[in-house]
């Protein structure tokens, strides 16, 4: 959708083909808009947005070691250990003692940081709705599907399957070629190096 279109004035010198073609610069500007409404969500709690990280990978389980949750939620080993400090002085993480190594210790989340995470999740909702505004509820859910396929497939750092599968998984047409409605076509010979 066009800024045009929703409503909203496109800023000046903003060309309108760009913000309808250009992925990344449209994925930069709703990260960022997500990014700040995120963040003011959060403010309140020790680290911000890397606290939340870390009472969400608490959340459930065992309580890790702190070298896992730090390779978890991908934080330096340095700064988990202060992150750590902050959050414990603030009564919303405990660090354990674990019964098989008495030297290694095991981050768990603590009934008040249970509740904080409750409330923070409730906040990050509500900034999650402000940012799709502009979307009705069918979009917003094809968006989220797509993204978090994204997701998954930016973590392994490769894709698992081919665009018009994406495509199909989220809004499957009908079924005319017996395979999700997915033309058959043949695969393309690497290119050769040399």
């Amino acid at each position: 959708m066009s800024a045009s279109a929703s409503g909203n004035k496109p800023r000046e010198g903003v060309d309108d083909v760009a913000l309808e073609t250009d992925l990344g610069w449209a994925i930069r500007l709703v990260s960022t808009a997500f990014s700040r409404v995120a963040t003011e969500s959060v403010a309140g709690l020790p680290g911000g947005p890397r606290g939340y990280l870390v009472l969400v990978a608490l959340a459930g389980g065992e309580p890790p070691t702190q070298l896992a949750l730090a390779k978890e939620v991908s934080l330096d080993r340095t700064v988990m250990t202060y992150l750590l400090d902050d959050l414990e002085a603030e009564g919303l993480i405990e660090r354990l003692a674990d019964p098989s190594d008495r030297r290694v210790r095991r981050i768990a989340a603590t009934a008040k940081g249970r509740a904080r995470l409750t409330e923070l999740g409730e906040r990050l909702d509500d900034a999650e709705r402000q940012c799709l505004a502009g979307l009705d509820e069918g979009d917003q859910a094809i968006l989220r599907r797509l993204v978090n396929r994204l997701a998954r497939v930016a973590a392994v750092g490769e894709p698992s399957a081919s665009p018009c599968e994406v495509v199909a998984e989220v809004e499957p047409a009908e079924d005319t070629t017996g395979l999700r409605g997915i033309p058959s076509r043949r695969p393309r010979r690497p290119a050769r190096r040399g």
